[in-house]
């Protein structure tokens, strides 16, 4: 008769944990160590507050990942510009080609001076972008 009772009793809910987390502690904040604590929680993106205070009291690692979008924008903005730079490379020696195939020495001259004044000024402007990219890593893309 006992054995079956003890197989009808059934338990609902959650299994116990092998070694839990009894011990309590306390600790009070100004407003000034708060918002630092809080921009150091934000900082780690844990979602825990309790691990992330246990993680700094033992000195476990806490890794923090800063994404700059800006960063990342400026990347993004400098690689679609040397994607074109690259393509008017390609189509220049095309022009250069076809100026010599299709029209007298004369004109060909004549628009290879133009391209000439335009290539020139694509250059500064390549400079230029070189020590802004420059400028931009060192202000911005420090690496302590």
């Amino acid at each position: 008769m006992e054995e079956k009772k003890r197989k009808q009793i059934r338990k609902t809910g959650r299994k116990p944990k092998i070694d839990p987390a009894v011990n309590r502690y306390s600790i009070n904040l100004n407003a000034e160590d708060n918002a630092k604590f809080l921009a150091l929680f934000d900082q780690s993106e844990m979602k825990v507050i309790a691990h992330f205070i246990t993680a700094c009291i033992f000195q476990k690692t806490v890794k923090t990942v800063k994404i700059d979008m800006n960063a990342i924008e400026y990347h993004e903005k400098l690689t679609r510009f040397f994607s074109q730079f690259r393509s008017i490379g390609t189509n220049y020696n095309q022009i250069v080609k076809i100026l010599y195939r299709n029209f007298s020495e004369k004109k060909a001259g004549t628009y290879l001076f133009r391209l000439e004044k335009e290539t020139i000024e694509l250059v500064q402007v390549t400079k230029e972008v070189i020590r802004l990219t420059q400028e931009f890593e060192e202000k911005y893309l420090k690496k302590d």
